[in-house]
């Protein structure tokens, strides 16, 4: 780290980083009630308040949004006449899977070899804690040069919509010159990067039913339609035999420029067993950012254990489809649909219903904005220069403000580099990582303020 005063000020912030990281960790703040209490995430969201009220913001508010969430928003005045800057994060999390496979308690942050572990800690708390830390830099020296307005969203994890809906009813709210997004992540560790282009996301529960109830397998298998296997093969036809995806009337040959992703490195960073071939064609880079991607989230069967000789009358299964932009998410999901009604054998009964989307997003890298974080971000990691990058995710909010403040120029940072293993058992964040990208935020909003 560079001995400006800006990152020994983050330097020395480093120790309350961790304990409030360690606190807001705590918080189960999974936004599906039906499995995680709704008080986590309230308390989770009344921690951030307090933690903006405790800054100096004003405004700061609980927004219901119409998702049954809440969203937190603060406003911290500048200078008069200076620019707006809106600081995204958001506090909801995945659920923590196999918690038996976590080698620390996925709610409890614990430092081990050098990262902090639990869940939340690079997607997405560890944004909201890099906020705080860039704002307190600049008022340790010399003040908060822009007007900044915090959004944290409650319900980014389940792709509800609500806090694009509110932002629709309220498009005062979060009007700013630019936004920066802290919901992405570095390349790898220790290289700066802003990712350009986010792939959209529909999500879809399917259910397929053939029989009034499950029958004896012995007595009537051969002839009795298995809705477990009608729904394999329709779920099989969402990919070619070199696993790339196939949905009918979805183009899936896009092609990727920017920074490659070399195949070893993937191999590495997503831990690929010896032996076991990649998915698809193209570059790596063309298949994660440049086209769309079916994933098979989970299937209600029986399990092995307990399992009884039975036909199955019903079996259900959840989709995601990522798609790159140039395609609309609202007309992904009617192809989606179609492919799935029309691939499902034996004249079972299908049922297609959509449950989440976000539309895919791409930023304008010419804007003023750009150069000031790449600016800041070669003073934060010194001899780096800033990378450009795709994301195979989705952040369905940053359309909607695309589409509000269509002048607002959009940067996409954040903590989740490769080793951080966002929504996998053992997430983690590098403290170095959310150092130096502290320290690029406070500078950048120098910059910005100066241009």
């Amino acid at each position: 780290m560079s001995s400006n005063p800006v990152a020994e000020t983050v330097a020395a912030l480093m120790p309350r980083a961790k304990a409030e990281l360690t606190e807001l960790v705590a918080f189960r703040s999974v936004a599906d009630f039906d499995q995680f209490p709704r008080s986590e995430s309230e308390a989770a969201a009344a921690w951030i308040a307090g933690a903006l009220r405790a800054e100096g913001f004003e405004d700061v508010a609980l927004l219901d949004t119409p998702d049954g969430t809440q969203s937190v928003y603060g406003y911290l005045p500048g200078p008069e006449g200076a620019k707006t800057v809106l600081l995204y994060a958001h506090y909801d999390v995945q659920p923590p899977l196999d918690e038996a496979g976590w080698t620390t308690p996925p709610f409890e942050l614990t430092e081990r070899d050098g990262r902090w572990y639990g869940r939340g800690t690079a997607d997405c708390k560890g944004g909201v804690i890099m906020h705080l830390l860039a704002l307190r830099a600049l008022k340790a020296n010399g003040g908060v040069p822009v007007h900044v307005k915090v959004i944290a969203e409650g319900s980014e994890e389940q792709g509800t919509g609500g806090l694009e809906r509110y932002a629709e009813q309220h498009p005062e709210l979060l009007a700013a010159d630019t936004v920066v997004i802290g919901d992405a992540g570095n390349f790898r560790v220790g290289l700066p990067t802003v990712t350009t282009t986010l792939r959209g996301m529909t999500l879809v529960r399917v259910a397929v039913d053939t029989l009034e109830g499950n029958l004896h397998s012995g007595q009537f298998g051969g002839a009795a339609p298995d809705a477990l296997a009608a729904l394999i093969r329709t779920l099989d036809s969402l990919r070619a035999e070199d696993g790339s995806t196939t949905v009918d009337g979805l183009a899936g040959d896009g092609t990727w420029d920017g920074l490659q992703y070399a195949e070893e490195q993937f191999r590495a960073d997503a831990r690929v067993l010896d032996g076991v071939e990649l998915i698809g064609s193209g570059t790596v880079a063309d298949r994660i950012w440049a086209r769309p991607a079916v994933t098979v989230l989970g299937i209600d069967c029986p399990p092995v254990v307990g399992a009884t000789p039975s036909v199955q009358a019903g079996a259900r299964a959840l989709v995601s489809l990522r798609v790159p932009p140039g395609t609309d998410a609202t007309e992904a999901v009617k192809l989606l649909r179609a492919h799935l009604e029309a691939h499902t054998p034996w004249g079972a009964r299908v049922a297609v219903e959509q449950v989440g989307q976000g539309q895919p997003f791409r930023a304008d890298t010419t804007s003023p904005a750009y150069q000031a974080m790449a600016d800041a971000m070669a003073a934060a990691y010194p001899g780096q220069e800033m990378s450009y990058a795709g994301q195979g995710g989705s952040i369905p909010l940053c359309n909607t403000l695309a589409g509000l403040y269509p002048d607002a120029e959009i940067l996409l940072i954040g903590l989740s580099e490769p080793e951080a293993r966002i929504h996998a058992v053992n997430e983690s964040v590098s403290p170095a990582e959310l150092e130096r990208l502290s320290v690029a935020e406070a500078l950048f909003l120098r910059n910005y303020a100066g241009n």
